[in-house]
């Protein structure tokens, strides 16, 4: 059953990258990212005050957010720092990359996620696992250099670096989402960790974006940035209801919930008419087989 959740929470966060597209082109990137982050957390907003202020009204419901004690905010706070961090790398890569380049380079996320639960969780992958790791590194390298075609050098592109970056802060998340799921509740985590990530961008506008403003992209307003948060709301609680359930395994779910790159993919290449498509698309299912190599040794 969590892997059914993982797939559902797969399709919301490929629709989810394409608003972001949609959002950052030629767009002020951080403005977008505290919107859309502000929608995420406001949707939390009531429940959190209905659960405490009401009691009866939600607490025997998924949604009823159960109040924490303080020392337990302080992990959700980490959850945040590390939330933030791994976005503002991905949205300014985003802005400034081809979907069809951003698309399989997050596909890649699993490999780390595997990689640190191995050391950290102690998970345990077959041969069969394994070689579909292989198979996922061996065409990310030839992605790499089917990129420098379109002049994107891997090693030294700034906002592929950016991406990287945040490719591989979000899989640190991804490991610490597996011990905070399994320690905490997962509403008043997911609710309270989207409310931090408010209050960690607001100084970030407050001082940094707002006073250069003028000299920088001008920030416009698009209907489709609360749609970035509406639909991550979603994602994000498919994905933390998967990882809590018993059984569950973050290496698979992750690659599972990364399948998402297809969509993103797909509809990067019919909406902003990219470039080198056919190559990429081949290259691109050879990472996407290496993780399908993954979900078969699962079994």
């Amino acid at each position: 059953m969590w892997a059914l959740f993982a797939v559902a929470s797969a399709i919301f966060l490929g629709t989810y990258d394409i608003f972001k597209k949609l959002s950052l082109n030629q767009n002020a990137v951080l403005p977008v990212l505290l919107l859309s982050t502000l929608t995420y957390a406001t949707i939390f907003l009531p429940l959190v005050f209905v659960s405490a202020y009401y009691p009866g009204v939600l607490d025997q419901t998924i949604f009823f957010i159960p109040q924490v004690p303080v020392e337990q905010h302080g992990y959700f706070l980490l959850k945040s720092l590390l939330v933030t961090s791994s976005w503002i790398f991905a949205f300014f890569a985003i802005k400034h990359l081809p979907l069809t380049i951003v698309s399989p380079i997050r596909a890649t996320g699993p490999i780390w996620v595997i990689l640190g639960a191995i050391v950290i969780f102690s998970e345990h992958l077959s041969m069969i696992q394994w070689i579909g790791t292989a198979v996922t590194l061996i065409f990310f390298y030839l992605f790499s250099l089917a990129g420098k075609s379109e002049g994107f050098h891997f090693t030294t592109n700034k906002w592929v670096l950016f991406l990287i970056a945040g490719t591989l802060l979000g899989s640190v998340s991804g490991l610490y989402d597996k011990f905070l799921v399994h320690n905490f509740n997962k509403m008043a985590m997911q609710a309270w960790s989207a409310i931090y990530q408010v209050g960690l961008l607001l100084p970030v506008i407050i001082f940094l974006w707002y006073p250069k403003r003028h000299a920088n992209t001008p920030f416009q307003w698009r209907w489709s940035i609360p749609m970035i948060g509406l639909f991550l709301v979603v994602a994000d609680f498919l994905y933390f209801y998967a990882i809590g359930c018993d059984g569950s395994l973050i290496s698979i779910i992750s690659a599972l919930r990364r399948g998402g790159v297809i969509i993103s993919f797909t509809l990067g290449a019919i909406l902003f008419n990219e470039k080198n498509i056919k190559t990429k698309a081949w290259l691109l299912i050879g990472i996407v087989t290496g993780v399908i190599i993954l979900l078969i040794g699962s079994k």
